[in-house]
């Protein structure tokens, strides 16, 4: 890896998938990971409810025993799950009953959250939802070195398709802490908050237009969009402690 795709020079990152989150985590004091179409925006829609969230690789077959070990409800895959059960919608997060803690996985936003634990002091999940609570509690703080990792979707032969709504997602976060005073910003993390800017008039329509969205209504989940298009509704930053995503 060459140090200049590490974007080191500079406290306030951007990059996408697993490998960026590799690049340009290192030396970072926090992690911010984006899954706008559903995994942080689903976290987000939790922790408002008090609810933990264990994030977990995709793929992987010890969820079910992860799940009992910590008394948590395992999330089943989003087209398999019956009325009243608990997916990585967050329609189905938001409507369920006596929920508590949730193991969670998904194949970009979790799994890169698993794979940063460990690695980052502090792994926060951000979407539209919560951006201006998380602005708010890293202006707090000074000197701090931020990775924004932009989860991004599969292509059918798993390499990794950017996803536009994830862009938004990690530039409207770095639109706040720019407005904030932060000034060492490399120019892949000011180009994502030129992105959100040109659609923050009408972001729910941009949601709705774009491929993920399109992806998600035409499988019957329009109610998935609207929630990942509610800006700045979250008061919760969320935090990955021992494990599982908790609300500060």
């Amino acid at each position: 890896m060459l140090d200049a795709h590490r974007q080191a020079g500079s406290a306030l990152r951007l990059e996408w998938g697993p490998t960026g989150a590799a690049a340009i985590g290192r030396g970072c004091d926090v992690a911010v990971v984006v899954d706008v179409l559903s995994f942080t925006t689903t976290a987000t829609v939790a922790a408002d409810r008090g609810v933990s969230v264990l994030p977990y690789r995709w793929g992987d077959d010890g969820a079910r025993a992860i799940a009992a070990a910590h008394g948590a409800t395992l999330a089943v895959g989003r087209s398999r799950a019956r009325p009243g059960e608990v997916s990585l919608s967050p329609g189905s997060v938001r409507e369920a009953r006596d929920l508590h803690r949730l193991v969670l996985p998904s194949p970009n936003g979790s799994t890169i959250s698993a794979e940063l634990a460990g690695e980052v002091p502090a792994v926060v999940a951000v979407s539209l939802r919560n951006r201006r609570a998380v602005a708010a509690w890293l202006l707090e703080r000074s000197d701090l070195r931020v990775a924004v990792v932009c989860s991004g979707e599969r292509w059918p032969d798993g390499s990794l398709r950017p996803a536009v709504e994830d862009l938004w997602g990690g530039g409207a976060l770095v639109d706040l802490l720019m407005q904030g005073g932060w000034r060492d910003v490399t120019p892949e993390a000011a180009a994502a908050a030129a992105a959100f800017r040109s659609v923050e008039p009408d972001v729910g329509a941009a949601l709705r237009a774009c491929a993920s969205g399109r992806e998600l209504m035409d499988a019957g989940y329009p109610v998935d969009v609207e929630i990942a298009a509610e800006l700045d509704r979250s008061r919760s930053v969320p935090v990955l402690r021992e494990g599982a995503f908790v609300a500060k």
